[in-house]
């Protein structure tokens, strides 16, 4: 048996909603060849499994139902936010992708990330919020599609879905991971609406990174 933290990742200013995320602290109780079986009877968008930890380091692999990604926003942002919580911060996190650099900024949980790191997805930008609203699924032939538009384009606050059946989730409540494509797209700061009620905080980063911030709340402990 061993500890399973449910999380959920980029609430609402409230508490509310938030995308939920296994993690695993211990990671290594769990064998490779069992992990994409576990993630995909957890059911979450992501599972987070960590790996190793020494010297404010921790390395982790990331599951959604269908595949392991190299890199999640959504992931990183809540283990980070989590490690600090139970006394292991981290200041960085090792990802196949690369190295995740995070800290705590007020009520924020913060990561610094680059966008080629960031699965494929197609994105569109939709004339009114109301169209990303309407949406019942993704275009086809599309199996990985971010939809978004403006809600106020001058103060950079924008409505957004992410459809992503390419890696076996229906729709995504919360994705960061597309948080940090559209802040290099777009280059400026923004506050991103998605799903039923999450929020997204991204901003330029150094060196042609992203960083993307937000709230992070502990659900439950299990034993798995």
């Amino acid at each position: 048996m061993t500890e399973l933290h449910v999380l959920r990742v980029f609430v609402a200013p409230d508490g509310s909603h938030g995308n939920p995320l296994g993690v695993f602290l211990q990671g290594a109780d769990i064998p490779q060849e069992r992990r994409q079986d576990v993630a995909r009877q957890l059911n979450f968008s992501e599972t987070v499994f960590v790996d190793d930890m020494a010297d404010g380091v921790a390395r982790i692999r990331i599951y959604t139902p269908g595949l392991e990604l190299a890199f999640a926003g959504h992931p990183t942002v809540g283990t980070s936010w989590l490690l600090r919580e139970t006394n292991r911060p981290a200041h960085r996190l090792i990802t196949p992708a690369g190295n995740v650099a995070n800290w705590q900024a007020g009520e924020l949980a913060w990561i610094r990330a680059r966008a080629d790191w960031v699965h494929a997805m197609s994105m569109r930008q939709y004339e009114d919020p109301a169209d990303v609203e309407a949406l019942t699924g993704p275009p086809p032939p599309e199996t990985s599609f971010y939809a978004w538009a403006w809600i106020d384009e001058p103060n950079g606050v924008l409505r957004s879905r992410y459809f992503a059946g390419a890696v076996g989730i229906v729709e995504d409540e919360a994705t960061g991971a597309a948080a940090v494509v559209m802040g290099e797209q777009l280059g400026r700061p923004l506050t991103i609406r998605q799903g039923v009620g999450s929020e997204l905080h991204v901003r330029p980063g150094p060196d042609g990174t992203v960083e993307v911030g937000g709230r992070v709340r502990l659900d439950e402990v299990r034993l798995i």
